[in-house]
């Protein structure tokens, strides 16, 4: 069995950023990209005053780790701060967002998991999207 049939390795730097929600996010191992079948997991870069615009997941519960930085989570609009080295467990419907109210950049790592049936079903926006002329 080929390596390749056994794992994918992607790079975070070889993934285009999604910056439709807000902030640097990119979707690393998915069923588009590595054919995974339980869940996704990416990386998300916030620059100090970035947000990400508040959703939920109908289907998944989504893991955040913060590597780097200070970031502030909206969840159900009640503020839960949280520094690096702190992980935060959401589950399905809960409403979230993410605010950098600090100076320097914050650094998460995100799964979510099971899949939506569809991509398109996996999020649900619950405040309007940034302006994509000032992302």
């Amino acid at each position: 069995m080929a390596a390749g049939d056994r794992m994918t390795k992607i790079s975070a730097k070889d993934v285009a950023p999604n910056r439709r929600r807000g902030g640097d996010l990119r979707t690393l191992l998915s069923p588009a990209t590595a054919g995974t079948t339980s869940g996704f997991m990416g990386v998300l870069t916030l620059e100090p005053g970035d947000v990400v615009t508040e959703h939920y997941h109908p289907y998944s519960e989504e893991f955040l780790y913060l590597v780097s930085g200070e970031v502030t989570a909206r969840i159900d609009g009640a503020a839960v701060p949280l520094a690096a080295g702190d992980a935060l467990h959401l589950r399905k419907n809960v409403r979230h967002r993410l605010e950098n109210h600090g100076t320097h950049p914050a650094f998460v790592v995100f799964q979510l998991g099971p899949l939506a049936p569809r991509p398109e079903l996996g999020h649900v926006d619950t405040e309007p999207l940034p302006d994509q002329e000032s992302v």
